[in-house]
Protein backbone atom coordinates (compact mmCIF):
# COMPACT_ATOMS: atom_id res chain seq x y z
CA UNK A 1 0.00 0.00 0.00
CA UNK A 2 1.19 3.50 -0.77
CA UNK A 3 1.97 5.99 1.99
CA UNK A 4 -1.03 8.04 3.02
CA UNK A 5 -0.18 11.71 2.99
CA UNK A 6 -1.66 13.48 6.02
CA UNK A 7 -2.82 10.18 7.49
CA UNK A 8 -3.20 9.16 11.11
CA UNK A 9 -4.66 6.56 13.39
CA UNK A 10 -7.26 7.83 15.83
CA UNK A 11 -7.76 6.43 19.30
CA UNK A 12 -11.30 6.19 20.59
CA UNK A 13 -13.01 8.34 23.18
CA UNK A 14 -12.15 11.89 22.18
CA UNK A 15 -9.06 12.25 20.02
CA UNK A 16 -7.67 15.44 18.58
CA UNK A 17 -4.67 14.39 16.57
CA UNK A 18 -2.54 16.09 13.97
CA UNK A 19 -3.49 15.44 10.36
CA UNK A 20 0.16 15.71 9.37
CA UNK A 21 1.67 12.57 10.88
CA UNK A 22 2.06 10.87 7.49
CA UNK A 23 1.61 7.31 8.80
CA UNK A 24 1.56 4.32 6.54
CA UNK A 25 -1.41 2.03 6.68
CA UNK A 26 -1.16 -1.74 6.51
CA UNK A 27 -2.46 -3.81 3.63
CA UNK A 28 -5.47 -5.47 5.28
CA UNK A 29 -7.39 -6.67 2.25
CA UNK A 30 -9.88 -5.08 -0.11
CA UNK A 31 -11.71 -1.88 0.84
CA UNK A 32 -15.49 -1.73 1.10
CA UNK A 33 -17.62 1.41 1.32
CA UNK A 34 -18.71 2.63 4.76
CA UNK A 35 -22.09 4.35 4.72
CA UNK A 36 -22.15 7.60 6.68
CA UNK A 37 -24.51 10.50 7.32
CA UNK A 38 -23.61 14.17 7.09
CA UNK A 39 -24.24 15.90 10.43
CA UNK A 40 -25.10 19.65 10.51
CA UNK A 41 -23.01 20.16 13.64
CA UNK A 42 -23.13 23.97 13.79
CA UNK A 43 -26.94 24.01 13.98
CA UNK A 44 -26.85 22.63 17.52
CA UNK A 45 -23.28 22.58 18.90
CA UNK A 46 -20.21 24.73 19.49
CA UNK A 47 -16.67 23.44 19.87
CA UNK A 48 -15.39 24.53 23.29
CA UNK A 49 -11.82 24.95 22.06
CA UNK A 50 -11.03 25.18 18.35
CA UNK A 51 -7.68 23.59 17.38
CA UNK A 52 -5.22 25.97 15.72
CA UNK A 53 -3.65 23.10 13.79
CA UNK A 54 -5.30 20.46 11.55
CA UNK A 55 -6.86 17.73 13.69
CA UNK A 56 -9.29 14.81 13.69
CA UNK A 57 -11.71 13.67 16.38
CA UNK A 58 -13.84 10.62 17.14
CA UNK A 59 -16.59 10.88 19.76
CA UNK A 60 -18.03 7.59 21.05
CA UNK A 61 -20.20 8.59 24.01
CA UNK A 62 -22.60 11.28 25.20
CA UNK A 63 -20.24 11.98 28.09
CA UNK A 64 -17.42 12.89 25.71
CA UNK A 65 -19.86 14.89 23.58
CA UNK A 66 -20.75 17.06 26.56
CA UNK A 67 -17.13 17.34 27.68
CA UNK A 68 -15.83 18.87 24.49
CA UNK A 69 -18.87 20.48 22.86
CA UNK A 70 -21.54 22.91 24.05
CA UNK A 71 -25.12 22.28 22.97
CA UNK A 72 -27.25 25.31 22.06
CA UNK A 73 -30.73 25.91 20.71
CA UNK A 74 -31.14 25.12 17.03
CA UNK A 75 -30.01 28.17 15.01
CA UNK A 76 -30.89 26.85 11.56
CA UNK A 77 -34.19 27.79 9.85
CA UNK A 78 -35.20 24.13 9.74
CA UNK A 79 -34.89 22.18 13.00
CA UNK A 80 -32.21 19.49 12.74
CA UNK A 81 -32.07 16.45 15.00
CA UNK A 82 -29.17 17.00 17.43
CA UNK A 83 -29.38 13.52 18.98
CA UNK A 84 -26.83 10.77 18.40
CA UNK A 85 -27.36 7.15 19.42
CA UNK A 86 -23.83 6.22 20.50
CA UNK A 87 -24.86 2.58 20.89
CA UNK A 88 -25.12 2.49 17.10
CA UNK A 89 -22.96 5.28 15.67
CA UNK A 90 -19.93 7.47 16.31
CA UNK A 91 -19.30 11.11 15.50
CA UNK A 92 -16.22 11.73 13.35
CA UNK A 93 -14.89 15.24 12.78
CA UNK A 94 -12.00 16.90 10.98
CA UNK A 95 -10.62 20.40 11.57
CA UNK A 96 -8.59 22.42 9.07
CA UNK A 97 -7.04 24.55 11.82
CA UNK A 98 -6.90 28.34 11.94
CA UNK A 99 -7.22 30.09 8.55
CA UNK A 100 -6.61 33.83 7.98
CA UNK A 101 -9.92 34.59 6.22
CA UNK A 102 -13.25 33.07 5.25
CA UNK A 103 -13.49 31.01 2.05
CA UNK A 104 -11.67 27.95 3.37
CA UNK A 105 -13.40 24.59 3.84
CA UNK A 106 -12.65 20.98 4.70
CA UNK A 107 -14.94 18.13 3.65
CA UNK A 108 -15.20 14.36 4.16
CA UNK A 109 -16.01 12.83 0.78
CA UNK A 110 -15.88 9.05 1.25
CA UNK A 111 -15.10 6.41 3.88
CA UNK A 112 -13.92 2.85 3.27
CA UNK A 113 -12.81 0.01 5.52
CA UNK A 114 -10.80 -3.19 5.23
CA UNK A 115 -10.12 -5.99 7.68
CA UNK A 116 -8.23 -3.85 10.19
CA UNK A 117 -8.88 -0.14 9.65
CA UNK A 118 -11.16 2.60 8.36
CA UNK A 119 -9.91 5.20 5.87
CA UNK A 120 -11.62 8.59 5.90
CA UNK A 121 -10.99 10.51 2.67
CA UNK A 122 -11.29 14.30 2.73
CA UNK A 123 -10.32 17.39 0.77
CA UNK A 124 -9.61 21.02 1.61
CA UNK A 125 -10.69 24.17 -0.26
CA UNK A 126 -9.05 27.61 -0.30
CA UNK A 127 -10.80 30.84 -1.37
CA UNK A 128 -11.51 30.92 -5.11
CA UNK A 129 -10.15 33.68 -7.30
CA UNK A 130 -12.43 36.69 -6.99
CA UNK A 131 -14.28 35.31 -3.97
CA UNK A 132 -15.33 37.89 -1.39
CA UNK A 133 -13.85 36.96 1.97
CA UNK A 134 -14.01 38.40 5.46
CA UNK A 135 -10.66 39.43 6.95
CA UNK A 136 -11.00 37.47 10.17
CA UNK A 137 -9.66 34.06 11.21
CA UNK A 138 -11.91 31.06 10.55
CA UNK A 139 -11.76 27.44 11.72
CA UNK A 140 -13.30 25.15 9.06
CA UNK A 141 -14.52 21.71 10.10
CA UNK A 142 -16.79 18.88 9.00
CA UNK A 143 -18.64 16.21 10.99
CA UNK A 144 -20.28 12.94 9.95
CA UNK A 145 -21.88 9.96 11.68
CA UNK A 146 -20.53 6.46 11.01
CA UNK A 147 -21.66 3.03 12.23
CA UNK A 148 -20.12 2.03 15.57
CA UNK A 149 -16.76 0.32 15.08
CA UNK A 150 -13.73 -0.95 16.99
CA UNK A 151 -11.30 -0.34 14.13
CA UNK A 152 -8.65 2.35 14.07
CA UNK A 153 -8.91 5.18 11.54
CA UNK A 154 -6.68 6.84 9.00
CA UNK A 155 -7.46 10.24 7.47
CA UNK A 156 -6.40 10.59 3.85
CA UNK A 157 -6.25 13.95 2.10
CA UNK A 158 -7.30 13.77 -1.55
CA UNK A 159 -7.33 16.26 -4.41
CA UNK A 160 -10.89 17.17 -5.38
CA UNK A 161 -12.52 20.05 -7.26
CA UNK A 162 -15.00 21.85 -5.01
CA UNK A 163 -17.31 22.85 -7.90
CA UNK A 164 -20.76 21.30 -7.51
CA UNK A 165 -24.39 21.55 -8.52
CA UNK A 166 -27.61 21.01 -6.61
CA UNK A 167 -30.70 19.72 -8.35
CA UNK A 168 -34.13 19.42 -6.82
CA UNK A 169 -37.84 19.09 -7.36
CA UNK A 170 -40.22 20.93 -5.05
CA UNK A 171 -43.90 21.46 -4.43
CA UNK A 172 -44.29 23.77 -1.47
CA UNK A 173 -48.05 23.30 -1.30
CA UNK A 174 -47.62 19.56 -0.80
CA UNK A 175 -47.28 18.46 2.83
CA UNK A 176 -45.64 15.10 2.17
CA UNK A 177 -41.89 14.84 2.83
CA UNK A 178 -41.60 13.14 -0.55
CA UNK A 179 -42.49 16.42 -2.27
CA UNK A 180 -39.03 17.94 -1.65
CA UNK A 181 -36.19 16.01 -3.32
CA UNK A 182 -32.74 17.63 -3.42
CA UNK A 183 -29.31 16.27 -4.34
CA UNK A 184 -25.83 17.76 -4.51
CA UNK A 185 -23.71 16.39 -7.32
CA UNK A 186 -19.91 16.66 -7.26
CA UNK A 187 -17.34 14.85 -9.33
CA UNK A 188 -16.64 12.50 -6.40
CA UNK A 189 -20.03 11.82 -4.77
CA UNK A 190 -23.76 12.54 -4.78
CA UNK A 191 -25.45 13.74 -1.58
CA UNK A 192 -29.12 13.18 -0.83
CA UNK A 193 -30.38 15.90 1.54
CA UNK A 194 -32.85 14.69 4.14
CA UNK A 195 -36.10 16.42 5.19
CA UNK A 196 -35.60 19.62 3.18
CA UNK A 197 -38.02 22.36 4.24
CA UNK A 198 -40.16 24.35 1.80
CA UNK A 199 -38.22 27.37 0.51
CA UNK A 200 -35.36 26.57 2.92
CA UNK A 201 -32.48 26.10 0.51
CA UNK A 202 -29.49 26.66 2.77
CA UNK A 203 -28.33 23.07 2.42
CA UNK A 204 -25.66 23.24 5.12
CA UNK A 205 -28.41 22.77 7.73
CA UNK A 206 -29.49 19.30 6.59
CA UNK A 207 -28.30 15.81 7.26
CA UNK A 208 -27.42 13.94 4.09
CA UNK A 209 -26.51 10.48 2.87
CA UNK A 210 -23.79 10.11 0.22
CA UNK A 211 -23.34 7.81 -2.74
CA UNK A 212 -19.84 7.55 -4.18
CA UNK A 213 -20.08 8.38 -7.88
CA UNK A 214 -17.24 9.67 -10.02
CA UNK A 215 -17.67 12.06 -12.93
CA UNK A 216 -21.37 12.86 -12.41
CA UNK A 217 -20.83 16.62 -12.16
CA UNK A 218 -18.77 16.84 -15.35
CA UNK A 219 -21.30 14.73 -17.23
CA UNK A 220 -24.36 16.73 -16.15
CA UNK A 221 -22.61 20.08 -16.66
CA UNK A 222 -22.54 19.38 -20.40
CA UNK A 223 -26.34 19.56 -20.50
CA UNK A 224 -26.64 23.01 -18.85
CA UNK A 225 -27.92 25.56 -21.43
CA UNK A 226 -25.63 28.43 -22.38
CA UNK A 227 -28.21 30.97 -21.18
CA UNK A 228 -28.07 29.51 -17.66
CA UNK A 229 -24.27 29.33 -17.65
CA UNK A 230 -24.23 32.99 -18.70
CA UNK A 231 -26.08 34.01 -15.51
CA UNK A 232 -22.83 33.58 -13.53
CA UNK A 233 -23.90 34.17 -9.96
CA UNK A 234 -27.39 35.52 -10.60
CA UNK A 235 -30.78 34.05 -9.67
CA UNK A 236 -33.48 33.55 -12.30
CA UNK A 237 -37.02 32.14 -12.29
CA UNK A 238 -38.71 30.70 -15.37
CA UNK A 239 -42.49 30.80 -15.26
CA UNK A 240 -44.28 30.86 -11.88
CA UNK A 241 -43.32 27.73 -9.93
CA UNK A 242 -45.87 26.89 -7.25
CA UNK A 243 -48.30 29.57 -8.44
CA UNK A 244 -50.93 26.84 -8.30
CA UNK A 245 -49.92 23.37 -7.20
CA UNK A 246 -47.58 22.42 -10.03
CA UNK A 247 -44.29 22.80 -8.14
CA UNK A 248 -40.99 23.31 -9.92
CA UNK A 249 -37.39 22.37 -10.53
CA UNK A 250 -34.42 23.85 -8.65
CA UNK A 251 -30.90 24.14 -10.06
CA UNK A 252 -27.88 25.61 -8.30
CA UNK A 253 -24.42 25.80 -9.85
CA UNK A 254 -21.37 26.48 -7.69
CA UNK A 255 -18.25 27.28 -9.67
CA UNK A 256 -15.34 28.94 -7.89
CA UNK A 257 -16.60 32.14 -6.28
CA UNK A 258 -19.89 32.09 -8.24
CA UNK A 259 -23.23 30.56 -7.20
CA UNK A 260 -26.04 30.59 -9.76
CA UNK A 261 -29.61 29.66 -8.78
CA UNK A 262 -32.46 28.83 -11.15
CA UNK A 263 -36.12 27.99 -10.50
CA UNK A 264 -38.07 26.42 -13.39
CA UNK A 265 -41.84 26.00 -13.55
CA UNK A 266 -42.89 22.38 -14.10
CA UNK A 267 -45.32 23.72 -16.69
CA UNK A 268 -43.76 24.76 -19.99
CA UNK A 269 -43.97 28.57 -20.08
CA UNK A 270 -43.21 31.09 -22.83
CA UNK A 271 -39.97 32.25 -21.24
CA UNK A 272 -38.57 28.71 -21.32
CA UNK A 273 -36.51 28.15 -24.44
CA UNK A 274 -36.35 24.71 -26.02
CA UNK A 275 -32.93 24.27 -24.40
CA UNK A 276 -34.29 25.13 -20.94
CA UNK A 277 -37.23 22.75 -21.41
CA UNK A 278 -34.83 19.97 -22.42
CA UNK A 279 -32.61 20.73 -19.42
CA UNK A 280 -35.64 20.65 -17.11
CA UNK A 281 -36.51 17.21 -18.43
CA UNK A 282 -32.90 16.09 -17.90
CA UNK A 283 -33.03 17.18 -14.24
CA UNK A 284 -36.41 15.49 -13.71
CA UNK A 285 -35.06 12.23 -15.13
CA UNK A 286 -31.90 12.51 -13.07
CA UNK A 287 -33.87 13.00 -9.84
CA UNK A 288 -36.03 9.99 -10.68
CA UNK A 289 -32.92 7.87 -11.18
CA UNK A 290 -31.50 8.97 -7.80
CA UNK A 291 -34.57 8.08 -5.70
Amino acid sequence: MKKLMLGLFVAFGFSACSLNDGNKYVDCGANTVVNFTGFPFACNYNVKSMPNNPAAVVIVSQEKMEEFFTKHDNNCPVASDPNIDFTKEYLVGIFAGAKPTSGYAIKITSIVENNCEIVVNYYEKAPAEGENVTQAPTYPYDFVLIPKTSKGMIFNKTIEIADAMIIGSFNNQCLSSDCQKFYQINDFNTLKFLNVGANQYDFGQYRYTPTIKRGEYTSLLKSVPAEILALKGQTKTYGSPDAADQGGIYFELRQGASTTKVYIDNNDTEDQSSEVKLFKKTIQEKITSLK
